[in-house]
């Protein structure tokens, strides 16, 4: 197989040249209305990719973790079939799974020498962790365990344990009293939580993730513009679970996955959306779409480990209609209003309740009907890191909402805003929003624009 010049430069990892794989310009404001759906690498070469990746962050990105959080060993165990979610992100492309017991071990020796990266495992996972368990020899797995940590007397040993964040808390029970049971007093007593490093390793995007992020937007973007359009929908004809089915059928088309299912959701004039339990009800499946209709999509899909999170907006034409009334488009600028406003508040340190409040502060004092939930993304859709907001809750969220905001990390910026239509009788309708960004300490930027215009159907 013969690569394309993008896909060389992947694999040898030249960050700086990713730019010219992207389709048009990355980190920009403003989206391309119908943009084209970029190349996607076959599994083989994503693997490649994905190792390289992964290559580079156990190597940058733990050190830097374990020696922002004053560790000295890092501990972490899963098994097939019930895995720790840090785990799953440390195994090579080809592994789907942790196989029988997966140790995987690190130790900062300290003294700025590099920190080793041990693998405790029935079978070498991957090059990057050194194997150091012989079964034939030891046929215990948990005393080879013990004896690497007494080899070197670590004075804080993490484990992922964490009673906040889900993603932080992959040690089972069992596995937890077999670790503590192996350790014995002395050890034992030194195991503490990884809960910020399990979040850290999560939630941090490398150069290299980042020159690609775009394209994995742009893809999404691509998928949600030929689903709202007159390629799909007929109105009269079409139903909006129709469209949902067709999301779920093009994407599976393109090789790629979905992490939740794709919903659509119809307003239209007489049927006000009252509340957010409502919004989130569905119309019956089988309701026609029909011109004057305001569409709405939320769809979410996964491309070399990372995860996108996107809801758009389309209007349906009436008969000499060739775009949406003022009213829905004042309604769309709202929304872009709160996007500003909420990326603005961001301050590296601050936690997700602290961005929430100065959010909404400022909201309130424009006289915007805002509601803000938005959260992390990246390895998982509902990404590790701080909480900013529910649906269902905006006062913070103590715990999930106390974490730090650090740089180098994704976003989905996720609202919505509630404004009178002044063509539909002066009915409320909620304006949902979602964009994919990214925070480098100091600025959000959305990874491929945002949505400023609907996408109309049938285009003009």
């Amino acid at each position: 197989m013969r690569l394309s010049p993008c896909v060389v430069v992947l694999l040898v990892g030249v960050s700086a040249a990713f730019g010219a794989c992207l389709p048009g310009s990355a980190l920009a404001q403003g989206e391309t209305g119908d943009p084209a759906m970029p190349a996607i690498l076959d599994l083989r070469a994503q693997a490649k990719v994905r190792d390289a990746w992964l290559a580079h962050r156990l190597e940058t990105v733990v050190p830097a973790l374990m020696r922002r959080e004053g560790i000295d060993m890092w501990i972490l165990i899963a098994r097939e079939y019930n895995e720790d979610p840090v785990v799953e992100t440390m195994l090579p492309a080809t592994w789907l799974a942790a196989r029988r017991r997966t140790v995987l071990m690190f130790f900062d020796p300290g003294d700025g020498q590099p920190v080793e990266k041990l693998s405790v495992s029935r079978y070498a996972v991957g090059t990057a962790f050194e194997a150091a368990w012989n079964p034939e020899a030891e046929p215990d797995q948990w005393a080879r365990i013990r004896a690497l940590v007494a080899e070197r007397d670590p004075k804080r040993i993490a484990v992922n344990r964490s009673a906040t964040f889900a993603l932080a808390d992959g040690l089972s029970a069992s596995e937890a009293d077999g670790l503590t049971d192996a350790l014995g007093a002395t050890y034992a007593s030194r195991l503490v939580s990884g809960e910020n490093l399990a979040i850290g390793w999560l939630e941090t995007r490398t150069a290299a993730e980042l020159e690609v992020y775009p394209t994995i937007v742009r893809i999404a973007h691509a998928i949600i513009a030929e689903g709202f359009s007159e390629r799909v929908i007929t109105p009269g004809l079409t139903t909006s679970e129709d469209v949902v089915w067709w999301y779920r059928e093009r994407i599976r088309a393109l090789g790629l996955e979905t992490w939740f299912h794709p919903s659509v959701r119809i307003q239209r004039a007489a049927n006000p959306t009252k509340n957010m339990t409502t919004m989130f009800s569905k119309m019956k499946p089988d309701t026609v779409i029909r011109p004057g209709d305001l569409l709405h999509v939320d769809l979410g899909i996964t491309y070399l480990g990372l995860n996108t999170d996107t809801q758009h907006h389309a209007y349906v034409l009436r008969p000499g209609e060739t775009d949406a009334p003022d009213g829905l488009k004042a309604g769309l600028a709202a929304g872009n209003r709160v996007q500003d406003i909420l990326m603005e508040s961001y301050r590296a340190g601050d936690s997700g309740n602290d961005l929430l409040a100065a959010a909404r502060a400022k909201t309130t004092a424009e006289g915007l009907a805002a509601t803000i939930y938005s959260h992390p993304i990246g390895y998982h859709g509902h990404g590790a890191g701080p909480w900013v907001g529910m649906w269902d809750n905006q006062d913070g969220t103590p715990g999930k909402g106390d974490y730090p905001l650090y740089p180098d990390t994704a976003w989905s910026i996720e609202l919505n805003v509630e404004k009178a239509v002044p063509e539909w009788d002066g009915q409320s309708v909620r304006f949902m929003l979602e964009e994919d960004a990214w925070f480098d300490g100091k600025t959000v930027r959305f990874l491929d624009g945002r949505q400023e215009r609907f996408h109309l159907i049938p285009r003009p």
